[in-house]
């Protein structure tokens, strides 16, 4: 059983109005027993949200920790929308903060949200690959996260939601290698069940990373409210298993431990 949930979002996240405290009730509801909020960070997000006021967040973390700490154990985590070209900023930013743990994510391609289907269509039929391609760009620059997020977060919005990533596989492997010579991990997230019908990233994804010598796979939701936490982690289990591993890993300090399943 997967007992910690490593990727939420409570009102510090611009897309979210769930407070921390109700975040941290529900996921002891759930039976979890770790909970990492990774709000969002975005330093160029077009219209100049998902800007994170980190020294207030990290306050009621604090805060918030104290009065749960006798039935959850609460991680101080961020998620970091990448970009290559801003490499230095977010080395500065990460290293500021003591976080437990830093998801590294891409959600924009060449500046665009593809959450909308005008930025969508602006960035063209080969929309996938070109996703692909800025992540490579952006985990070549900026190494200091610990999980690739939600991998083919692309697909969500794209016309093939059965994309095949052997199309791609030139580019993903590229990826893949680039994140385990770091010694980085991936995550399953479960919230590409409401869209898809099946976890982030493909199992072929996360077969691969495996047969690449990758072995740190974190679990997380992608809740932004309470009624989501833990969602979907009885298919992440299975997939986890699917795909040859026996553990996940929680990160404390930014260093992964494992659990088996």
């Amino acid at each position: 059983m997967i007992t910690a949930d490593l990727h939420t979002h409570s009102s510090f996240s611009t897309d979210s109005t769930e407070p921390l405290l109700e975040m941290g009730e529900s996921a002891i509801k759930k039976g979890l027993k770790t909970l990492c909020l990774t709000e969002h960070m975005d330093f160029d997000y077009p219209t100049g949200e998902f800007q994170l006021d980190t020294r207030a967040y990290r306050e009621e973390l604090l805060r918030v920790r104290g009065e749960l700490s006798d039935r959850l154990e609460l991680l101080f985590g961020v998620e970091l929308g990448l970009a290559d070209y801003l490499a230095e900023t977010l080395c500065e930013y990460s290293s500021a903060w003591d976080f437990d743990f830093v998801i590294g994510s891409i959600h924009l391609v060449d500046r665009l949200d593809p959450y909308y289907p005008e930025h969508y269509e602006k960035i063209g039929k080969n929309a996938i690959l070109r996703y692909f391609e800025c992540m490579l760009s952006a985990v070549k620059a900026f190494d200091d996260f610990d999980v690739l997020g939600h991998l083919d977060y692309m697909v969500r919005y794209s016309p093939e939601k059965s994309y095949d990533p052997l199309d791609y596989r030139e580019t993903l492997d590229e990826i893949l290698k680039t994140v385990i010579s770091g010694g980085k991990g991936i995550e399953i997230n479960t919230k590409g069940l409401d869209s898809l019908g099946y976890v982030h990233p493909n199992m072929w994804i996360l077969k691969r990373y495996k047969e690449l010598g990758g072995e740190i796979v974190t679990i997380g939701s992608d809740a932004h409210d309470g009624s989501r936490i833990a969602a979907g982690f009885d298919k992440a289990e299975q997939t986890l298993r699917s795909a040859g591993f026996e553990r996940y890993a929680i990160f404390r300090n930014r260093k992964p431990e494992f659990v088996n399943i």
